[in-house]
């Protein structure tokens, strides 16, 4: 009887340990996932580098050896061979480098157009309303632009069931870019009829890298928060 009770406990043990194991990996399954450390700076970097990286020294080198506009030429150039070949080759064109396309071909086509100052100034609100309408028209969708620049970026997995939580937030940060880009829009035309070109640069790339900075800062710590809310973890992908 005694060895009967100990088979008993042991299979009742076995049972419960069974049970928590079926959790415990639906958990991990629900968890967002990013790459290791090393492998997350390597696809931000690439990515960065393709949409920024290339443009701006195709324009460096093109701009020192024929001018401004032969470098804005080069820059567009490169962005948008870089979309065919990245469309070719994978079949679609990663979100970070369209908005870098499109916002290059706006600037290089206000810059290229004319030689008035005011038009070559009209380039920065312009290119950041193209990136508010670029924003706020996919905020309302089922794929809103944040989440897919999370996704190619960071290299996002989100979980395979829906989270209207996480979803939502995804949506309001889309909105809060877009804002954001709204902002620079109307802080920009106004300094561009107010202050002197010098001046307009000057605070223009301030206010942009200050904008930007506050943004990226919000949205992560709003991201987070909603994590917890949710009952969600982020975790780094097995090595």
């Amino acid at each position: 009887m005694r060895e009967t009770g100990l088979m008993t406990v042991a299979m009742v043990r076995a049972g419960h340990d069974g049970a928590g194991a079926v959790p415990a990996t639906a958990r991990m399954a629900q968890d967002l996932e990013v790459p290791r450390p090393l492998r997350l700076l390597v696809t931000a970097g690439w990515s960065l580098a393709e949409s920024a990286g290339l443009p701006v020294a195709a324009y460096v080198a093109a701009a020192w050896l024929g001018g401004r506009d032969a470098g804005l030429a080069a820059g567009l150039a490169a962005v948008w061979l870089t979309a065919v070949i990245r469309k070719v080759a994978t079949g679609s064109v990663p979100s970070l480098l369209t908005i870098s396309a499109l916002v290059l071909t706006v600037q290089t086509a206000v810059v290229l157009a004319t030689g008035e100052l005011w038009l070559f100034l009209l380039q920065f609100p312009l290119a950041n309303l193209c990136m508010c309408v670029v924003f706020a028209r996919t905020a309302r969708g089922p794929n809103p632009l944040v989440a897919r620049l999370a996704a190619e970026v960071v290299a996002l997995r989100q979980p395979a069931t829906h989270h209207p939580g996480l979803h939502r937030f995804f949506q309001g940060a889309t909105w809060l870019w877009a804002g954001i880009f709204l902002l620079l829009t109307a802080g920009l035309t106004v300094l561009m009829f107010t202050e002197p070109a010098g001046v307009f640069l000057l605070v223009s790339t301030a206010a942009t890298i200050a904008l930007v900075v506050a943004g990226t800062g919000a949205s992560t710590l709003w991201f987070f928060s909603v994590l917890r809310s949710v009952g969600l973890r982020l975790r780094f992908a097995p090595g």
